[in-house]
């Protein structure tokens, strides 16, 4: 049986505010594999943190843009954020818990740990100037 293949696209301003229309977007479209509630939570979580660290940690809360693309095929969910903010100098320092920099903000160092418990695979491709995208990857359903 052929796997169907299923994906969207959407960009938007990179403000708080759209963090939640980030998640719910999201997840109304994963909506369509019938996840768990749990499984649901982490993949929204996933991408508040990944679209917070745009904005706070890429843009600066100076704005710009943010897109994510998301696929299905078979029971495979696969979500980019993307932005072309100042990019990570150190993405392994980035990935340790606890590690900000931002303290003043008060940001708990958590946001690629999370992630990374709460998705299957989580991939961080980054330049300095040029920006980020984080890929996340989660099978629904796996038990």
């Amino acid at each position: 049986m052929e796997q169907i293949r299923n994906e969207m696209k959407m960009e938007f301003q990179a403000s708080s505010s759209n963090e939640g229309f980030a998640r719910v977007t999201v997840g109304a479209f994963v909506a369509e594999l019938n996840p768990t509630v749990d499984e649901l939570a982490d993949i929204k979580t996933a991408v508040s943190e990944a679209v917070t660290n745009s904005i706070i940690h890429g843009y600066e809360q100076k704005g710009g843009i943010i897109w994510i693309q998301c696929s299905i095929e078979g029971r495979k969910v696969e979500i980019s954020v993307v932005d072309t903010g100042k990019g990570i100098q150190d993405i392994e320092q980035a990935k340790e818990p606890l590690f900000t920099t931002k303290p003043e903000l008060e940001r708990s160092g958590m946001g690629f740990a999370f992630m990374e418990a709460f998705m299957d695979e989580v991939e961080v491709v980054s330049e300095p100037g040029k920006g980020t995208c984080v890929t996340m990857r989660k099978t629904i359903g796996k038990g």
